[in-house]
């Protein structure tokens, strides 16, 4: 059903703009849930103070959704690998891929100094991480190294950790509200011809065939 006084086809103008450096994060009217929405890519990151989610899919990649509850701000990144040092086995597994994209060091950074710097403040951070899986079968565990790293990264940076959807055999989709620090998560369990395999290792095309499967959950 179209939105009122929305013509068929019509696309929806979202209601609020992004944050300075965040105008190439492709952004949309989910019409399901009837909120603006921003979906960030392997290598991506994004942080709002508006009224919007904040969408992406992972396979062996984590994000950190981390929100200030007082402050009503947040955001999520999504990285591939942990950091550069000695990670060449799991790098080779991944081509095309820039630092920024591969390293969860250079993510974790980046995301929390943004939220810092549009007013939230380092001891009210709140986290849940997502992701983490072990989809490239015959390799290196991926998604178990970058749990590692993230669960590492977020005890020395003493933030708290107040929720988990990690590891186990499938991806994920995650929706991230940041005004309310709510993530809806939902399993695919299902996937096409070995796809996730195969986009995982190419990265441009991660997880565009992918079936959905399973219930939402919330945490």
């Amino acid at each position: 059903m179209s939105a009122p006084h929305q013509k068929a086809g019509q696309k929806i103008a979202l209601r609020a703009s992004p944050l300075p450096g965040f105008a190439h994060i492709n952004r949309y009217f989910d019409p399901l849930r009837k909120v603006d929405s921003a979906k960030i890519l392997p290598g991506e990151y994004y942080v709002t103070r508006a009224a919007e989610f904040i969408v992406t899919v992972l396979g062996s990649c984590v994000s950190a959704c981390i929100w200030d509850p007082t402050a009503k701000l947040g955001g999520m990144n999504h990285f591939m690998l942990p950091d550069p040092a000695g990670r060449q086995t799991a790098a080779s597994l991944i081509a095309v891929a820039t630092d920024g994209a591969r390293y969860g060091s250079y993510a974790m950074e980046h995301l929390i100094n943004t939220i810092l710097k549009y007013g939230g403040r380092r001891e009210r951070l709140r986290v849940k991480i997502v992701g983490g899986g072990c989809v490239l079968a015959g390799s290196t565990d991926i998604g178990a190294m970058n749990i590692a790293f993230v669960r590492e990264f977020i005890a020395n940076e003493r933030i708290a950790l107040v929720g988990e959807h990690v590891g186990g055999l499938t991806p994920r989709k995650v929706n991230f509200d940041p005004m309310t620090g709510r993530a809806q998560v939902k399993v695919i369990s299902v996937m096409k011809n070995d796809t996730i395999a195969a986009r995982e290792r190419r990265y441009r095309k991660t997880l565009a065939q992918a079936v959905p499967g399973g219930e939402i959950e919330l945490f």
